[in-house]
Parts: C-alpha cells; sequence; structure tokens
C-alpha cells in the first residue's frame, strides 16, 4: 500500500501541476470552453457564463496549487479531500459530456493535447482510482521538508500560479498551442492533404419488406432490398483528416475576401470577437496604432462577428481608418486572446501577434510602399467622395431594382423608390462632390497619391472629370500625372474630353458617343481622332496598355468596328 500511495502521489501530482499549467497558460480559453459547459444545451447554467473567466482562474490556480501540495506533503488531509472533490465533479461532466455528446474536447489540457470526451472520461476514472488510493492512505502521506520550507514552498506555488494566470491575462498566452501561433500559415492549416484520411460511415437503411421494418447496414452503397424505401441514418464511425484550422473566414456583406486578403504582403488584423465587449483601454489605443501601420505601408482590417451599426459606431467613436470585416465569433477568440488583439500577416503566416496592452511594443518596420505624408483625414473625405460618384454611376448601369438598392447602401447614397429619381440626385451629388473638391484643392492642392495613396487619388479626378469645370482643372491635372501623382492616362482622358465637348479632334481616342438616341439610325461612334495613324503610339506614351480599337470594342462591344470619322462626317451622322 505504502508503495502505490507513494506512485499514486507522485503521478497525480505531477498530472495535476501539468494539466494546471497548460490551462494557467490560457485562462481565457479554458473560460470558453467553460461557456460552452455552461451553456443551455449542456448544464443549462448560463447565470455563469458571465463569471467563467474568474471561475477559470480559480479552478486552474487550485489544480497546480493542489498538485504542489500533494507533492511536498503539505496539508494532506485538505489536499486528498479537495482533489477527490474535484476529481468526482470532474468525472461526472466528461461521463455527461460524453454520453449526451454535448462538448467535443474537454479542454483537460487546453489546446496542447485535444481529447475526446470519451477519452477524457477514461483519464478522470484512473485518477479517480489513484486519489481513492491516496484517500485509503493517507497516514503513509508525509511532508518532504521541514514545517517552515513545506509552508513557504505552498505559499510560492499559489502566489506564482495567481501571477503567472494574471501575467497572461494581461498580455498572451507565453506558450501557444493553436493553429495560429506565430509562424503557422493560415492557408496550410486550412487546407486537407490529398493522401489524408477520408470520414468513414456508417449508413442504416430502413426498409419496409413485407409489412416488416428491416435495417440494413452499408457503408454508404444502397442497398439491393426487395421492399419499399423507408429512411436512412449516418454515422460517424471515423472523422478522418480533420484540418487544424477550420470555418476562418473574411467576408464583407456580400463576398467571400478570405482569399485575397490571405494573399497580401504584409496585413495587420484588429481582431475583436465582440465589439461591445472589447476593453475599452484596448479600444482607445487603435487610432495611433493602425494609423502609423497604414502610413508605413500596411493593409489594415478588422475581424469581427458584431453588426454593421456596431462596426460603424467605433469607427465613428475612435476615428479609425480601416474597414472590419466579418469572421466567426468562436475563430477569432481562437486567432488571439484579447479583445481587441492584434495579428500580423504575411501571405497568411504569422508574423507577429499582440494584446491590446503590448501595442506600444510592436515593432513596424517602414516598407517600401510607405506614404509618410498620408493624410488619413482627408483619405476619408475623398473616399466618400469616392464612393457616391462611382456609386451614382453604378446604379445607372444596373437594371435590377435590388441591386440599385444595395449599390445605394453601400455607396452612401439615399434610396430612391423610383429608378428615374436617381437622376435628378446624381445632379445634387456631383455638385455636392464638385464643391467639395474644390474646398480640397484651394487647401491641398491636387489630393494626389503622395498624400492619400491609392485608389483615392482618382477621386478628385473623376469628379472634375464629370463636371463642367475641366477646362479650369485641366493644367492641374496634368501637372499632377507629369508629378506622379496620378497616372498619365488619366490626364489623357480629360483631355480627350474636353476637346470633344469644344468639338475638337481628339488626341488619345478615349472617347466615344452614342448618337441618335431613340431612333431608328442609332449607333455608338468614337469621336474623330486627330493623326489616326500615330493613336497607338501616342496612347503607349501616355500610358495606356491597349490600343484604340481594342478599348473601342471594350467600350461597345466586340462586334464594333473603328472607322476615322472627321467632325464633318460625324455632325452628318447625327443630323440624319
Amino acid at each position: 500500500m505504502k508503495y502505490l500511495v507513494h506512485f499514486s502521489r507522485i503521478f497525480t501530482g505531477i498530472l495535476f501541476i501539468i494539466s494546471g499549467f497548460i490551462k494557467l497558460n490560457d485562462p481565457l480559453g479554458f473560460s470558453y470552453k467553460l461557456q460552452e459547459y455552461f451553456g443551455s444545451d449542456v448544464l443549462n447554467l448560463e447565470f455563469l457564463i458571465p463569471y467563467a473567466l474568474g471561475i477559470s482562474v480559480i479552478v486552474v490556480v487550485f489544480e497546480v496549487v493542489l498538485g504542489v501540495f500533494l507533492l511536498i506533503g503539505y496539508k494532506p488531509k485538505f489536499t486528498i479531500w479537495s482533489l477527490l472533490l474535484m476529481i468526482v465533479f470532474f468525472t461526472f461532466l466528461t461521463f455527461y459530456s460524453a454520453y449526451f455528446d454535448k462538448v467535443k474536447d474537454c479542454g483537460c489540457f487546453g489546446d496542447a493535447l485535444k481529447l475526446i470526451p470519451w477519452e477524457s472520461f477514461t483519464k478522470d476514472l484512473i485518477l479517480l482510482v489513484l486519489i481513492l488510493i491516496l484517500f485509503f492512505g493517507l497516514k503513509h502521506i508525509k511532508p518532504i521538508f521541514t514545517k517552515l520550507p513545506t509552508t513557504v514552498i505552498a505559499l510560492l506555488s499559489f502566489v506564482i500560479s495567481l501571477w503567472f494566470g494574471y501575467h497572461v491575462l494581461m498580455h498572451l498566452p507565453s506558450i501557444d498551442f493553436r493553429a495560429y501561433e506565430i509562424g503557422k500559415n493560415i492557408q496550410d492549416g486550412m487546407a486537407i492533404p490529398e493522401n489524408a484520411q477520408k470520414p468513414v460511415l456508417e449508413y442504416t437503411w430502413t426498409f419496409n419488406v413485407n409489412g416488416e421494418e428491416q435495417e440494413f447496414v452499408t457503408n454508404g452503397s444502397y442497398p439491393k432490398v426487395d421492399g419499399e424505401y423507408v429512411g436512412v441514418e449516418t454515422k460517424i464511425i471515423n472523422e478522418g483528416y480533420i484540418p487544424p484550422i477550420q470555418d476562418f473566414s473574411i467576408e464583407s456583406d456580400d463576398e467571400d475576401l478570405t482569399s485575397y486578403f490571405l494573399d497580401e504582403d504584409n496585413l495587420i488584423l484588429v481582431a475583436m470577437y465582440n465589439i461591445s465587449k472589447g476593453e475599452i483601454d484596448g479600444k482607445a489605443k487603435l487610432k495611433s496604432f493602425t494609423d502609423q501601420a497604414i502610413k508605413k505601408g500596411y493593409k489594415v482590417i478588422g475581424l469581427t462577428s458584431s453588426g454593421y451599426d456596431e462596426k460603424q459606431q467605433l469607427k465613428t467613436d475612435y476615428n479609425l481608418n480601416f474597414d472590419f470585416y466579418l469572421c466567426d465569433e468562436k475563430v477569432i477568440k481562437t486567432i488571439v486572446r484579447s479583445n481587441p488583439g492584434i495579428v500580423i500577416l504575411n501571405k497568411g503566416t504569422v508574423m507577429n501577434k499582440a494584446h491590446w496592452n503590448d501595442i506600444e511594443d510592436i515593432a513596424i518596420e517602414t516598407l517600401l510602399n510607405a506614404i509618410p505624408n498620408l493624410d488619413l483625414d482627408l483619405q476619408k473625405e475623398l473616399d466618400a467622395i469616392y464612393k457616391t460618384d462611382q456609386g451614382i454611376r453604378q446604379i445607372f448601369m444596373s437594371q435590377d431594382s435590388e441591386e440599385q438598392e444595395a449599390i445605394a447602401i453601400k455607396n452612401g447614397i439615399p434610396v430612391q423608390e423610383n429608378f428615374k429619381d436617381y437622376f435628378p440626385l446624381s445632379k445634387e451629388i456631383d455638385s455636392f462632390n464638385m464643391l467639395a473638391v474644390e474646398k480640397i484643392i484651394a487647401k491641398h492642392g491636387y489630393p494626389g497619391k503622395s498624400i492619400v495613396g491609392e485608389p483615392l487619388n482618382k477621386a478628385a479626378y473623376y469628379v472634375i472629370q464629370h463636371s463642367t469645370k475641366i477646362p479650369k482643372y485641366l493644367e492641374l491635372i496634368k501637372s499632377a500625372a507629369k508629378e506622379g501623382e496620378l497616372s498619365m492616362s488619366l490626364a489623357a482622358m480629360m483631355e480627350d474630353r474636353m476637346l470633344m465637348y469644344e468639338g475638337k479632334l481628339q488626341i488619345y481616342g478615349t472617347q466615344g458617343r452614342t448618337i441618335n438616341i431613340n431612333k431608328p439610325n442609332q449607333q455608338s461612334v468614337i469621336w474623330p481622332i486627330a493623326d489616326f495613324e500615330n493613336v497607338n503610339k501616342r496612347r503607349m506614351k501616355a500610358g495606356f496598355t491597349d490600343t484604340v480599337e481594342e478599348n473601342a470594342k471594350r467600350m461597345f462591344g466586340e462586334d464594333f468596328e473603328l472607322k476615322n470619322l472627321s467632325i464633318e462626317e460625324f455632325a452628318k451622322m447625327n443630323n440624319k
């Protein structure tokens, strides 16, 4: 009995310390697991969910401390009774979870070692037997040191455990056992190898044979039975290979952008599984950090499971200059144990991650595409202008009323009941945008790439292009293009448009017209071009990547045939 007690004491004590330390390394993760147990579909103790974090810290600290107490022989009676009560409770919990198939992973060893409920129940049964041996062999448990060192070690184990738990809560787990640890690639974590084990399913088919229901079990094939089919039930025998990362996605309201963002070279994720539950001090730190990152050339986005209104309110309250996208709450909780938390990716590989408390310690290098003089407030103003300018024109190109409404909402345009009402609205939008752009130009000059980046360096251009003030601002646009603030091809397009409005020959062949609208002889033509033989050379020099013929087909369809008209020929055609 004495040797059995010694073995049980060492094995149980070490196991409790290891199990407790792993969970103490990530008490927030353990609290999420407790929330599962407290849920209505498991123990139905939902009133405890708000206290899950506090309970998790108490439980794991107590687990580590009991393991130390047992090894050093401190207060053996208290220790053994505590261990017995704890293991009886957890044995019941894991049995309940396994029998009723409630929680797939018990969380006993956190993310370091995944145990299915029946494995966890078996482990708890073994521990229960070992603790019962300790219970009946209590007299053999003696302190290994004298009273003072034993008391000091016991006290230190409690203080160190409590400190360590607090430390990882205020920062991040010291050891990251999850699939999103630094150095891991998200795409690789989601991939299923070609030779991966496939799931094994058992199909139980029910047929009515001669008035009697009979069951036939197959691996999926339809059984050859002379009877009437009643139904089929499936049972998973083996789940096969399950990738470490599941359900990760980055979505807007209308499209999946996961692949797009995971292909970015330098991407910063601001992870907030729930905006309303985010730490206020953490939210307040986001602007300074993210603004600096954007200016240094990083793409910054937010990930949250919260709704549109909460996302917009957060951006407004803290004047944030990045957009939030949708992701599953449980996935975000797994990515980083902080709300908000920061994750830096390079083509899907996790380069760094940090708790909001440590934002100031994140080193962000200045990238080659950095814009040190980026004016984020101006960028935000131009973004709103750009969306309304382009959005109203997208509405005119749409033939579907639901799509028109969606475009309007997405771009901040008032939804109109009748399609015709968008035409006077477009004039109001263009007029308002032109006034705003003129004020911006008066204050900043042309708002080009060096102060607002791409594509917003085109925002003011398009507003002017859609106005009657091209002659006033054409030279400014040309200067901006020469200085690299805007593409040369855009300046060329504006020059062509002005020439067309003035009834003169265009230079680059960018402008076309539809004449005799709503008449039998309606047709599309390219506005007459000066020195037609050399137009493609001029286009190439101006930065166009297509020929005038290709551009004409893009505008009017693959069947369009380009004709080099004179202004007089165009006038005759237009008056017929």
